[in-house]
């Protein structure tokens, strides 16, 4: 039976304070595996927060190292880990702040090779990606590999949410059927990005796999919450599951992992 240490105790009593948790929550927290898929502006906050609440696993995948421009948003990353691979990086940050958390680093980044496979190994998938591709290519890897799936984006002032549980809820191609075309959408390289909106989804996405390991709470499944920092405005849009849905739908035309190259916003 797993027992907590007298020091463990004290680092999570917050968390042990609330009825929703308790002693049996906080097990369950210590005992989950998160897998966050970037460790850029969404991954940052999500895997400080995650490790910091005691997560017993956390695996971060990312091909990209630190660059001085990620610095104005992704707080995971200081300036003297400049040319560090991002997945390192991050694996030290979250050590420092919780010794108890296992942390997983994978230097590339998803593909249809590897996500399936990736995805098994975890209870909860966190997307930080930072394209309309990868996106795609992750919404469909957690229906095959039947994971729940937090997904987040953000650009200029904007963000959005939307929490997925495949086969149950709406899935990401329910709302969006394919990527958009190349240049239709300006990458935030071309149109920028506010730092601190990277930090309200990201805790935001950490909060939902709390939720979602806990079965506490009503999860943000069926709907598009968006975020418009300019008029510090939260809004939902309810959705449906598609019958017509390519992936999940009545006459699935997807079924096997589809992957497009398409241009990066390096959130």
């Amino acid at each position: 039976m797993f027992e907590f240490t007298e020091d463990q105790i004290k680092r999570y009593s917050r968390h042990i304070l609330l009825p929703e948790v308790g002693g049996k929550g906080q097990i369950k927290i210590s005992e989950a595996k998160v897998l966050i898929i970037g460790a850029g502006g969404l991954g940052s906050p999500a895997g400080l927060y995650l490790g910091a609440g005691g997560v017993g696993t956390i695996g971060i995948i990312d091909g990209d190292s630190v660059d001085l421009s990620n610095l104005q948003r992704q707080v995971i990353h200081h300036t003297s880990d400049i040319n560090t691979p991002k997945v390192l990086s991050a694996k030290r940050k979250i050590e420092d702040i919780n010794p108890d958390v296992k942390v997983i680093a994978y230097h590339e980044r998803v593909t249809a090779k590897n996500a399936i496979d990736l995805f098994k190994a975890y209870d909860v998938i966190l997307d930080g990606t930072d394209s309309f591709s990868s996106k795609f290519l992750i919404n469909d890897a957690a229906y095959f590999a039947r994971k729940p799936l937090v997904h987040g984006g953000i650009l200029r002032f904007s963000g959005q949410m939307m929490t997925i549980l495949p086969g149950k809820t709406a899935c990401y191609r329910c709302v969006f059927k394919e990527p958009p075309p190349e240049g239709l959408i300006p990458s935030c390289q071309e149109a920028g990005v506010l730092g601190g909106l990277a930090g309200v989804i990201g805790t935001l996405q950490a909060t939902e796999a709390f939720k979602i390991i806990l079965g506490a709470g009503n999860l943000l499944t069926d709907q598009i919450m968006t975020h418009d920092a300019l008029q510090m405005r939260f809004r939902k849009v309810r959705v449906h599951k598609n019958p017509k849905c390519p992936l999940c739908g009545e006459k699935p035309e997807i079924s096997q992992l589809i992957e497009t190259e398409q241009k990066v916003c390096k959130i």
